[in-house]
């Protein structure tokens, strides 16, 4: 809930976006590198080798460019949009629900792409994606993607996974014949109110919910309740990455939304657990690295995103996070991801996932619930009511 409140304020502005944003003046040419850049990034998302140190894509960028790359981690979208609008960062890798509030808000500028050699290289699926493109004007590089998975506990489920998400949203023994109240987790981002509306549009479909994202006041009731259902078995609300490894290690965890990346460690410490795409289907997070409107090294930001872009470190993030590449190309030849990486993490579920989106009052099917009430919603069914 903590980082919940700590973003509200990052709301005022974007309550209501309607897409309508007057370009910014983007960069024309490049000059020498300034020496640094900061990055405002999800965990795992840039690493150096500390971590693993088969897995580092910084300290040749640096030694190539000179530019230092400094990292600052944040666990959730809203989080991002916090320190974006404070400021002093030049890059943000922001997903779907932030990217085109930062638009909005200009808090980013937009991407001059003939200064990028390799945006030819990117996925025709994502070039002109609607979370980073605006009318036609690009607002970042993409990055990766991939989905929200079911993580679970393979010695509690046993060698048949969970077919549905309905092992954390409903009340129920699981395999092991002990009940899920307080074993089982949600993420703790406001957004996670698209998932519960997710599974209901499979199990209520008298609501007649179609986008997730885009909710009436009764689809978003609905959901709403769903949660609070929920709120009585979650033993925790999780948004570090890092503790919620630890919970499936040590605090009797064994269910949970969760990201490919955790799975990914988890199950090379050894530990008992896997993941699943259920039948009701999933979300998921395509991120862009987006350009601060007031990025006080843009060179070495411009730098960095074409550094991005090259199929090893598309690959190599790839394989560690457990994500998509946004170059095809790095599918092939990368000795981390393998060549059958892209398929194991989904490639071909592109058009299955419900990607983050920002909810908005104004929506395809009329009005809608916009974030701003998401974001206080969801803080009062973590508090309990």
């Amino acid at each position: 809930m903590k980082s919940i409140l700590k973003t509200c304020t990052a709301l005022t502005m974007v309550a209501t976006f309607t897409g309508q944003v007057a370009a910014q003046e983007m960069l024309q040419t490049l000059g020498a590198g300034e020496g640094e850049v900061s990055i405002v990034a999800w965990a795992g998302y840039i690493e150096r080798g500390e971590t693993d140190p088969n897995y580092d894509w910084v300290t040749k960028f640096e030694a190539d460019t000179g530019c230092k790359v400094s990292v600052k981690t944040a666990n959730t979208s809203d989080e991002m949009v916090a320190l974006m609008n404070e400021g002093g960062f030049d890059l943000v890798t922001a997903s779907g629900d932030a990217s085109l509030r930062l638009v909005a808000g200009k808090r980013v500028q937009p991407i001059n792409t003939a200064l990028i050699p390799s945006w030819s290289t990117i996925d025709e699926r994502l070039q002109n994606a609607p979370w980073h493109t605006v009318d036609g004007v690009h607002y970042g590089t993409p990055y990766v993607w991939g989905a929200n998975v079911l993580m679970y506990n393979t010695e509690v489920f046993g060698a048949t996974p969970p077919t549905s998400w309905n092992v954390v949203f409903e009340e129920m023994n699981l395999p092991d014949g002990k009940s899920n109240k307080g074993r089982v987790q949600a993420y703790d981002g406001p957004i996670y109110i698209a998932d519960a509306a997710l599974y209901l549009m499979a199990h209520k479909p008298e609501l007649g919910i179609t986008d997730p994202y885009a909710l009436n006041e009764d689809q978003y009731k609905a959901a709403l309740d769903l949660l609070r259902v929920q709120r009585t078995l979650v033993g925790r609300y999780w948004h570090d990455a890092y503790i919620q490894m630890d919970d499936f290690k040590n605090e009797g965890v064994v269910a949970s939304s969760s990201w490919p990346f955790m799975v990914n460690v988890l199950v090379a410490e050894g530990a008992k657990v896997a993941s699943t795409f259920p039948e009701e289907g999933i979300t998921g997070w395509a991120d862009t690295t987006m350009l601060h409107s007031e990025a006080a090294h843009p060179n070495c930001a411009y730098m960095w995103m074409e550094h991005s872009l090259s199929p090893k470190v598309q690959g190599d993030v790839s394989a560690w996070f457990g994500t998509v590449p946004s170059v095809p190309a790095a599918c092939k030849g990368n000795e981390l991801l393998t060549d059958e990486g892209c398929t194991m993490n989904g490639y071909e579920n592109f058009d299955k996932i419900r990607f983050w989106r920002t909810p908005t009052a104004k929506c395809a099917t009329g009005e809608c619930v916009p974030y701003y009430r998401w974001v206080s919603d969801y803080v009062g069914v973590i508090g309990g009511r």
